[in-house]
Order: C-alpha cells, then structure tokens, then sequence
C-alpha cells in the first residue's frame, strides 16, 4: 500500500470515528495524531501494505515513543488508539488477524482527582455575582457558565454546545449532549436557575445577532462561546483562591465529590456526569474516603 494509499485508509478511519462511532471532533483529532505518527514510523521500517502490519511492529513502534519520554497516560492514550484502529482494520479484511488483541497497555498511575473546596466554591461565586449586572453581558455570561459547571458536573465541550431549547424551565432540567453522541437530562438548582434567568432577560440580547443560532452562551461578537474562553476563566478565578490552578473539570470532579459527601447515590451520579461505566465514577468515593480522613486526622483527639 501507498503512501497514499495510508492517507485514504486514514481518511476512510476518521470517517468511521465520526459517523460510526460518533466521537466528537476533539477526539477524532487525537486518534488521527496517534494513526498518523504509526504509518509515519511503518514507513520508515519500509512496510507499504497494512496488511503486513504485525504485533512486533506495533511493540516496536510503542518502544520507540517509551524513549521519548512519554508519560504513562499518554502511552495508555495511543495504545488504545492503535488497537482501536487494528480493530476497524480487522472488521473490514484490510488484515487477517487483528495484532492489537495481543498489544499490552501501560498502567496508568491512578491518581484522585483535583476537587474544589467549598471556600473557594463561595469565593469564585461571590466573584462572578457581583460582575453579573445588567449593564454587564459578559458578566451575567461568566456567572450562567460557571454556575451551569458545577451545578450540572457538564463537561466544557457539553456546556458549550448547549441550545436555549434545551432547558426545560418548567423542571430545571438540561439536556447534555455527551460522549458518544448520547443524551442525557440533568437537573440544576436555584442559584443557576437565577443566572440563567438573569442572563436570558438582560445579557443574551446584547450579543445575540445573525450568527448566534440557538446558543445559549455567546461572545460579545454573537457567536458561540468555546470551550478556550470557558477554560481561561475558570482557571483564572480558580487561581485567586485556595484551590489554586485548576481548570474547568475540578469543578465537574467537584460536583461528583460534594454529591457523594452530602449522601448521593453513586449510580445517580453516574448518570448526571454520563459515565458508560459505573467504575469511572466510583473514583469519587475515593476522593470523599480520602477528605473523610484527613477530617478525620484533624479532628480526633486520638488520630
């Protein structure tokens, strides 16, 4: 097969991941980074047919990024990345046995995620409340989107991607577009009720033009806020408190994490954040044993 011939075949992948598999533009765009740096290294080995790949060249190609000093996460990353695409390959005869079935993954270190403490909750909050004023779109903007984080555990690709049609007013309910392109409702409470309010009857208006479609959240210039602009703020307000640098996702781990604590079922959680695995959520009963027992040490008197 041709080097061409390798670009078609990517071509051909990335059509399956979006249509077939629905993954969002983000991950298509990682999965094609991993493919195209396997084809680049198979050409340098001097195999032209994908149908000569073989489970040592995919062994070699992984040693060959261990060197470089990739981090084990990143490793697991184009792993799966590779055996995702051996599988499609397979499925479709473009090779007659599948090598990625036998291609062992790094371990990742498990490590707990970064939660919000609830100071710093009440301090960014306090913040974005007192620039939410009706002579300040920007304002009533930032306070709906960061509200609408921590109150729905949204990841930013979902809140962003969030319609005015999608909120149900009568329920306080929203409806996510997740991974996967699966749907979910999730409720908030009165404090994001408020900012939406707040922004739809005096902030919106001042943005909204020709281009702003349905978005709910836009830029002074009427389009669509993105998922850049809602990271630099959350980071921004999260760097003036105790937390310290942190970005738009604490808050959704902060979300999971305050659930748990004040009694949550886990599988209730599960399905607000959209997990397909119940096992990717219990990372949060983690984090609340670990925060009851640094409570623990500080407040017995025999710890």
């Amino acid at each position: 097969m041709s080097v061409q011939s390798f670009d078609l075949l990517l071509q051909d992948y990335c059509a399956h991941l979006e249509s077939g598999r629905g993954y969002s533009a983000h991950t298509v765009k990682g999965y094609r980074t991993d493919v195209i740096e396997l084809f680049a290294f198979l050409e340098k080995q001097g195999i032209s047919k994908i149908s000569d790949l073989q489970l040592e060249h995919l062994r070699d190609f992984l040693y060959e990024l261990t060197q470089k000093g990739l981090s084990k996460a990143t490793m697991a990353r184009k792993s799966a990345s590779i055996r995702s695409l051996t599988a499609w390959c397979f499925k479709y005869g473009l090779i007659e046995a599948d090598p990625g079935l036998r291609l062992r993954t790094p371990k990742t270190a498990r490590t707990l995620p970064k939660v919000v403490g609830r100071e710093s909750i009440e301090i960014i909050f306090s913040r974005l409340e007192s620039m939410a004023t009706e002579d300040n779109p920007g304002g009533l903007c930032d306070r709906l989107a960061v509200e609408l984080l921590y109150a729905t555990g949204a990841r930013v690709s979902e809140l962003v991607g969030l319609n005015v049609a999608d909120i149900d007013y009568s329920r306080n309910l929203v409806r996510v577009l997740g991974k996967g392109g699966k749907e979910r409702m999730v409720p908030f409470g009165t404090p994001a009720r408020d900012a939406l309010d707040a922004w739809l009857r005096h902030g919106r208006s001042q943005y909204a033009n020709e281009k702003s479609g349905d978005a709910l959240l836009l830029t002074s210039r009427g389009g669509r806020v993105g998922v850049r602009q809602v990271y630099s703020l959350v980071a921004g307000l999260l760097a003036e408190t105790p937390t310290g640098v942190a970005g738009p996702h604490s808050l959704r781990h902060s979300a999971a994490t305050h659930l748990l604590d004040g009694g949550a079922d886990l599988r209730a959680v599960q399905e607000l954040l959209g997990h397909a695995s119940l096992g990717t959520t219990q990372i949060y009963t983690h984090v609340s044993i670990e925060r009851l027992k640094e409570s623990y040490k500080i407040a017995h008197p025999r710890a």
